[in-house]
């Protein structure tokens, strides 16, 4: 199972989103796959289709009990997608976790087992804090979500440096899958001149699929569904696709299932 971080400490930027649709197209395109909910928030729980009252096992007993995977995961809607949802517990994890000695390893340790599946994406909270340096040291690799707009640039450089810190004390093998644009606007100016600042400093790593602001996108979440389900042939879930398969070329050969 290869393990796809979908991280940016600044809020509002799609990491959600992302996560739930990626993870719905490659569930589609014979993946097995798994999503954790790592975000306090649990909007990506939600945005899934499992109500809060349902969730009876959390992200928060894999970090703090060391629950299994299987232990705490439930079948979604979607097939060929389990979810291990978020509950509110998991805001004082990090405070939990700050007196446990393997404190940056918890999740890395539950993610060891064999679970069937074969891509697991973890949806990381808005921040730097203990549970998105879990899912980065657990991680092969990051995606990183980016905003089309000036301050989301100095998010960037600040997230790229944590990752350089990452490799060197706790995950020497982590990667950087690549950095997708979203919340696109062509009549916005400032939206081409950051785009264009990004793929000038960062080349290569970014995707050429760019993802556009698109009212379906957010009207899916309140229906419990991924924007491909909800509405298929709306522009996000079309970009959405071809960023999936753009992804699924980046993933090394021997990690790919289809």
């Amino acid at each position: 199972m290869i393990t796809v971080a979908v991280a940016n400490q600044k809020g509002g930027v799609g990491k959600t989103t992302t996560a739930i649709n990626i993870a719905t197209a490659l569930a589609a395109t014979g993946w097995k796959s798994l999503l954790i909910d790592l975000d306090p928030q649990g909007n990506c729980s939600t945005g899934i289709g499992i109500p809060a009252g349902e969730r009876e096992r959390s992200s928060y007993d894999l970090l703090i009990d060391q629950a299994s995977i299987a232990e705490c995961m439930m079948p979604t809607r979607i097939p060929g997608l389990d979810i291990v949802p978020a509950t509110v517990d998991l805001s004082g994890a990090e405070v939990e976790l700050v007196s446990v000695e393997d404190r940056t390893h918890r999740l890395r340790n539950v993610l060891n087992a064999d679970t069937g599946h074969d891509i697991c994406l973890i949806d990381c909270p808005p921040s730097l804090g203990l549970l998105t340096l879990n899912a980065l040291t657990a991680a092969d690799t990051i995606l990183v979500p980016l905003q089309c707009e000036f301050f989301a640039l100095e998010g960037l450089s600040q997230l790229l440096q944590t990752v350089e810190r990452v490799q060197e004390r706790f995950n020497p093998d982590l990667g950087i899958l690549g950095i997708v644009l979203t919340m696109f606007d062509r009549r916005n100016r400032l939206t081409d001149q950051v785009a264009d600042d990004v793929r000038s400093c960062l080349r290569d790593l970014v995707f050429d699929a760019v993802i556009p602001r698109n009212v379906r996108l957010s009207e899916a979440p309140s229906h419990g569904l991924p924007a491909l389900i909800y509405d298929h042939a709306c522009p996000g879930s079309q970009a959405y696709m071809k960023l999936a398969r753009e992804l699924i070329g980046r993933l090394p050969e021997r990690r790919k299932a289809a």
